[in-house]
């Protein structure tokens, strides 16, 4: 995967959402999982996963299988605890190309939730 972490967007987001989107892009699980509380849930096609177990599990498998780019697109703050990180993705996965709402909510400065989805 290669992505493009440095898009000005970036910087509309929290500290911990763009440090995990870095750290996601770079598949580096350990500091990606660092962005979630003990308890958090992340929903992704349709599976859930909860606790930082499944966290991990998650996003040691996330897209490993496909080989793509993505590009933050948008960044919308909802309120002072939730943002949607739009990405547009390309590569050899069924149907080539997709954009993909990351939704999180924060407690603090820890993700308590993240869905991601179209």
């Amino acid at each position: 995967m290669t992505t493009t972490p440095n898009d000005s967007r970036t910087s509309e987001l929290p500290p911990t959402i763009r440090g995990y989107l870095v750290a996601h892009a770079a598949r580096d699980t350990d500091a990606a999982l660092r962005a979630f509380t003990p308890t958090a849930v992340v929903v992704d096609d349709g599976t859930t996963y909860q606790g930082q177990q499944e966290i991990r599990r998650f996003l040691s498998r996330a897209g490993a299988e496909f080989s793509y780019t993505t590009e933050l697109i948008a960044v919308q703050r909802l309120d002072d605890a939730h943002w949607v990180a739009t990405h547009r993705l390309e590569g050899d996965f069924p149907g080539g190309v997709v954009h993909l709402d990351y939704r999180f909510a924060m407690a603090g400065d820890l993700v308590t939730e993240l869905v991601i989805g179209t």
